[in-house]
């Protein structure tokens, strides 16, 4: 397919997906904020995504979930999501079981609440507790009410005193669930560099995910999939739009999610232009071609 989208100008406007996915051979769609809130799924994105794929496109859904694949299909079943909105999941936690991996040897402490836990199967690393431990799996807050990460300063502090490498399994910084904000992993592995720990990002907007989306959609098409053919959609601009700047995707930004208070209603024109140039000042080289307030079709 020739890929012949311009970016956005001056005159900014709405993009419905309708005007876009033509240009495209599939989508990599972030889920948390794109096509649910954390409890119910968005009708409209959802209908989005059944007409891409009824008129011959695919779908990727690419997200920083700090768990298994394996775990999201029956978490988007009840929220709403039916099976045939999507092709194939891609999830961070994906990503960090293979790194994990790659050093089954190292004794691991497992940082983050229990229904994260399905990221530990198959690793051959001893679980420990966080005094014994040369390996930091960080899947999120041990509470999901905190408000700040520096609860966990003494913690983090002995880890790094320890010397232990951290593994973030979700580079989010904070998710809109409902109607409030919940801190990620991301805050707690930025809190921990901060302190002078070493960590490692699995997940958008790291290279890894991306490279896995390619293979995932060339096995999808039966041929190479080129990165001119796929859009990345998201609601994150240090995950998902960061992402596909560094990794060389077209970007088409979902401003409802957990920006919503930062730009304001897009369906607003001086919104929508601040929100563009924004963006644009701060990635340079992204060729943004679409934004909105939520993911519709028309």
């Amino acid at each position: 397919m020739v890929h012949n989208r311009h970016p956005l100008d001056s005159s900014v406007r709405l993009t419905p997906l309708s005007e876009l996915v033509d240009h495209y051979d599939g989508l990599l769609c972030d889920i948390w904020g794109v096509i649910h809130n954390g409890g119910a799924a968005f009708n409209d994105a959802v209908d989005a995504l059944c007409r891409t794929r009824a008129g011959g496109r695919f779908v990727i859904l690419i997200t920083n979930a700090p768990r298994l694949s394996k775990d999201i299909y029956p978490q988007l079943a009840r929220f709403g999501v039916p099976r045939e909105a999507f092709d194939t999941i891609i999830t961070s936690g994906d990503v960090t079981a293979h790194l994990v991996a790659n050093q089954p040897d190292l004794p691991l402490f497992h940082f983050g609440p229990a229904r994260d836990q399905s990221i530990l199967e198959g690793l051959a690393n001893p679980i420990v507790g966080i005094s014994d431990a040369k390996l930091c799996l960080l899947t999120g807050p041990l509470d999901d009410t905190i408000e700040t990460v520096d609860i966990y300063h003494s913690l983090l502090k002995e880890m790094r005193d320890n010397a232990v490498e951290m593994i973030c399994a979700n580079p989010d910084l904070v998710v809109r669930s409902g109607k409030r904000m919940v801190i990620c992993a991301g805050s707690i592995a930025q809190y921990y560099r901060q302190l002078g720990g070493t960590v490692i990002f699995a997940g958008k907007p790291e290279p890894a995910i991306y490279r896995e989306s390619l293979k995932r959609a060339a096995t999808l098409m039966g041929r190479d999939a080129l990165k001119g053919g796929l859009l990345a959609i998201g609601d994150g601009l240090p995950t998902d739009i960061k992402g596909a700047a560094d990794n060389g995707f077209d970007a088409y930004f979902v401003a409802g999610g957990i920006h919503a208070k930062e730009f304001g209603p897009l369906n607003v024109a001086d919104n929508a232009v601040k929100a563009v140039s924004n963006i644009k000042n701060r990635f340079i080289g992204l060729n943004l071609v679409g934004v909105c307030d939520q993911l519709v079709w028309n």
